[in-house]
């Protein structure tokens, strides 16, 4: 399984990442990409089974990320967890019209990340 944390802020994807590697998932499985651009390049490289996404990053955002994904057969039916500080009803929408499978409201701890994402580790 390869999990992609894509994140401009190294804090959150170390968050992200320790509470992955608390519930056992191995250290290789997990991918770190610092904005959208760079997580697309991963995404092209590797067959990504998970994605944690933020929506505000420089270059491609989360949003743009996810809707690109989408179009990508590979990724037609990836998890997407979208997860950010936009609390609005209307970027929740948004972000389930561009294809997010859940979503996450920052500041996120441990035990909802893990609500969210346990489903899709195997």
């Amino acid at each position: 399984m390869k999990i992609l944390i894509v994140d401009d802020s190294q804090v959150m994807r170390n968050i992200h990442k320790n509470s992955l590697l608390n519930h056992n998932v191995p250290e290789e499985s997990i991918i770190e990409a610092k904005d959208g651009d760079f997580a697309m390049i991963k995404a092209n490289h590797e067959d990504i089974d998970l994605f944690l996404v933020d929506w505000n990053m420089p270059g491609l955002n989360g949003l743009e990320f996810t809707q690109k994904l989408r179009k990508m057969e590979k990724y037609k039916e990836t998890p997407i967890i979208m997860i950010t500080s936009e609390a609005a009803k209307y970027n929740v929408v948004e972000a389930i019209k561009a294809g997010v499978t859940n979503y996450i409201v920052k500041p996120v701890n441990e035990k909802n990340l893990w609500e969210k994402i346990g489903k899709f580790i195997t």
